[in-house]
């Protein structure tokens, strides 16, 4: 079942997907060599409850923490803790909060320090695909749109796609119909229809497309070990443009001011 949300519905939505982006704002500032990934998540769970909402994340599934925090060749689902961010490192942070029975879910990934300027390409061009994504996210085209779009364009640079992990609908639950792959062909998949919303999250590899999962149950890395890029927005499917709920405007002014 795929929920459409009504005009109304999308705006309690967007509150709760625009607090993600001033959340991880929050992380953005204390993002440095020597901090612990169990620092960030306590702070933001702290500005989460302090807003209002509560960690849409933990307990979800049985997932410990508020945020997901995936370091390098961890592509996502990283479980916070004694983990200390080094000079160098790449730093993908996914955050989900409830407020009004809607959730928003939104990622972006940081560099750490100085990070090798090949590091720094995957994470520009991760994103770029997350926008071109959204492009295709109006009504009438279909989901293989948007997959479509974030494969041609990390390809065209020689990365590979995950194709174990996938976008997915959003609303009064975290996960909704439909998935939403960051990879597919042009013209499949289901039709969009205006009042849907997606969490679309490409999750792009420096190496193989290929990913492991480790014995925690959670953490899912890389097959090669190398590096993983993971940026995400909530949307809503108009015509003709799509309605980008979440926000990375409060997270770029904070990396711009450090």
């Amino acid at each position: 079942m795929i929920y459409l949300k009504t005009d109304e519905e999308i705006e309690i939505q967007r509150q709760s997907s625009l607090l993600v982006g001033k959340t991880l704002a929050e992380v953005a500032k204390l993002i440095r060599p020597g901090i612990t990934t169990i620092e960030l998540d306590k702070v933001a769970e702290t500005f989460i409850r302090d807003n209002g909402a509560v960690p849409g994340f933990k307990g979800y599934g049985g997932f410990p923490a508020t945020l997901c925090i995936s370091v390098n060749d961890v592509v996502v689902h990283g479980i916070p803790g004694e983990i200390v961010l080094k000079d160098g490192d790449i730093v993908s942070v996914d955050c989900g909060t409830l407020m009004n029975e809607f959730y928003g879910d939104s990622a972006y990934t940081f560099a750490v320090g100085e990070v090798d300027e090949k590091v720094l390409m995957l994470l520009k061009r991760t994103k770029e695909s997350l926008y071109l994504a959204i492009e295709q996210a109006v009504a009438g085209k279909r989901v293989g749109d948007i997959g479509s779009a974030v494969q041609r364009h990390v390809e065209s640079f020689g990365y590979s796609v995950v194709r174990d992990l996938v976008g997915h609908g959003v609303g009064r639950n975290l996960h909704e119909k439909p998935e939403v792959p960051n990879y597919g062909r042009r013209g499949s998949g289901i039709k969009l229809k205006s009042g849907m919303c997606l969490a679309i999250e490409p999750m792009v590899n420096l190496g193989v497309k290929e990913v492991f999962q480790d014995k925690d149950g959670w953490t899912i890395r890389t097959a090669d070990s190398k590096p993983s890029a993971h940026f995400e927005h909530d949307i809503a499917v108009r015509n003709g443009k799509a309605d980008i709920l979440s926000t990375f405007e409060y997270i770029e002014e904070v990396l711009k001011n450090k």
